[in-house]
């Protein structure tokens, strides 16, 4: 005899044959003799605990996201769109929800859904994807937000709004109709019952939330579907903020994680902060690490850069917030070129600290040496990385960063906080505490001034990120959906 372990209501549609059957707390207890398995009566790995396919080549997921290429700001939109496609090269259905306009050309593998799909499915079909359904709704969200830049976006379209009044025009970001919340917490649950009316007919045996803006959306679609719910943390509110931490973010994080079947972290870095900060339960932690895309060797000319030919190249690539640690950057690159003059700096990137790292490097009177791009994406960034000598990421608290996979992908040596979650990934990089500022410049200009050096760390790196790749990745999470999708019937002789 065999014991199955079922909870209703799944439990009537086998109580038939060769089964004896009792309740103990809620589960019902199914005995089967070997005869019945052996007729095909009872199929053990057909069926999850939630009454799914579990078939693992047939696994289908919602993905619930905030930014998609071209439409990101960080790390996230270049996450989600690697995994996905890695998916999609698996033959994994997944439909992504997100809230606002994505470029058809950047989404050839993976069908979109668009809140304001729900009741237009029809106007949603896009570019070269027969499935995609997409619509912009209204919302000043965006990834790495706070209630109070919400706020100030709100209070900026009004003033727009009124500007035009009486005009069809209206910008694409806010959608046509103004049907925004005036406060972040109501817009974030607003978004999570527009997600849940949308999926009310899609078909999905699990639901993958990243990040703390979509967990209110997973943990209502999971509770209306009764799917599994897998939450990704790509980043935390410690990481963003410190130890002044948003209450209401924070409160929003716990309870998506201690809502969610699993979790996955992106770094051991993170997972500890997960279950030490969170009171998350170890065994509920999963890691995966981010992956890379393979870049090629493009040339690109330095063009009207300011750039002469025999200057070096300092880059610091991402948001410039507190989190990225940009006055450390500005700090060790007044101790360079106390050293070496023949180098420029590059921040490229965007963020609340922009002007305040314009105002320091003037302070420190380093500003003609220091170069602002403002936010890259496509071939600017694949060009600037082509022109950089050493990437350096002084990040304060960094979950994962991608970034210095993809500087090594295109053969640039990185240097990089030790208090990241790359650092546990990559050997061949230069390691440094955030605010060690005398050992930054110091491996800065080691790496500058030995040509041997450089070398060494940019082809044993690059050599190094080709095994990261987010097929690597997607296998790991199909594996954790496996076990969330566990079979109901668990073999053990009687």
């Amino acid at each position: 005899m065999y014991q199955v372990k079922l909870k209703p209501p799944f439990v009537d549609r086998f109580i038939t044959g060769n089964c004896g059957f009792s309740t103990i707390s809620g589960w019902a207890l199914i005995y089967v003799d070997q005869t019945f398995l052996k007729q095909g009566r009872l199929t053990f790995c057909s069926m999850d605990r939630y009454g799914n396919n579990c078939d693992e080549n047939d696994i289908r997921v919602l993905m619930l996201g905030w930014e998609f290429p071209p439409f990101i700001s960080g790390g996230l939109g270049t996450a989600c769109y690697g995994l996905t496609k890695a998916m999609d090269q698996m033959n994994v259905k997944v439909t992504f929800v997100l809230p606002r306009a994505v470029d058809s050309s950047f989404t050839t593998h993976v069908k979109l859904l668009s809140p304001g799909c729900a009741k237009s499915a029809g106007a949603c079909g896009y570019g070269k994807l027969k499935n995609v359904k997409f619509h912009t709704i209204d919302s000043a969200l965006l990834p790495y937000s706070t209630p109070d830049f919400y706020r100030q976006r709100v209070e900026e379209f009004l003033k727009f709004k009124r500007s035009i009044k009486g005009s069809a025009t209206i910008p694409a970001l806010f959608g046509a109709a103004g049907d925004y919340s005036g406060d972040m917490y109501s817009e974030i649950h607003r978004y999570a019952a527009m997600a849940a009316d949308l999926v009310e007919n899609e078909q999905f045996d699990i639901i993958h939330a990243h990040d703390w803006m979509t967990f209110p959306a997973g943990i209502t679609i999971a509770a209306m579907t009764r799917k599994p719910l897998v939450v990704h943390i790509h980043s935390t509110e410690f990481d963003r903020s410190g130890e002044h931490v948003n209450q209401m973010i924070y409160d929003i994080e716990h309870h998506g994680m201690h809502a969610a079947d699993k979790i996955i972290a992106v770094s051991h870095y993170t997972r500890n902060i997960i279950v030490n900060r969170y009171g998350v339960s170890a065994d509920k932690v999963e890691v995966v690490h981010n992956g890379v895309e393979r870049n090629g060797g493009t040339s690109w000319p330095l063009a009207d850069t300011g750039i002469q030919k025999d200057e070096k190249i300092v880059l610091f690539l991402g948001r410039i917030t507190m989190q990225k640690g940009p006055e450390y950057f500005l700090a060790a690159a007044k101790k360079v070129l106390e050293v070496m003059d023949n180098v420029k700096f590059v921040m490229a990137g965007s963020g609340d600290l922009m002007r305040k790292s314009i105002e320091m490097a003037a302070e420190l009177g380093i500003g003609h040496k220091v170069l602002f791009t403002g936010f890259l994406r496509g071939q600017e960034l694949q060009k600037i990385y082509e022109m950089a000598d050493l990437y350096v990421m002084p990040s304060v608290s960094e979950p994962f960063g991608i970034v210095p996979l993809e500087a090594l992908s295109n053969d640039v040596p990185v240097i990089i906080s030790k208090q990241s979650g790359v650092s546990e990934v990559l050997t061949h990089a230069l390691k440094v505490d955030f605010w060690d500022v005398n050992e930054i410049a110091n491996k800065i200009i080691a790496v500058l001034k030995y040509p041997a050096l450089q070398d060494t760390l940019a082809n044993y790196g690059n050599f190094e990120v080709r095994k990261l790749r987010w097929t690597n990745s997607a296998k790991r999470c199909l594996e954790i959906y496996r076990q969330v999708l566990s079979p109901v019937c668990k073999q053990a002789p009687c």
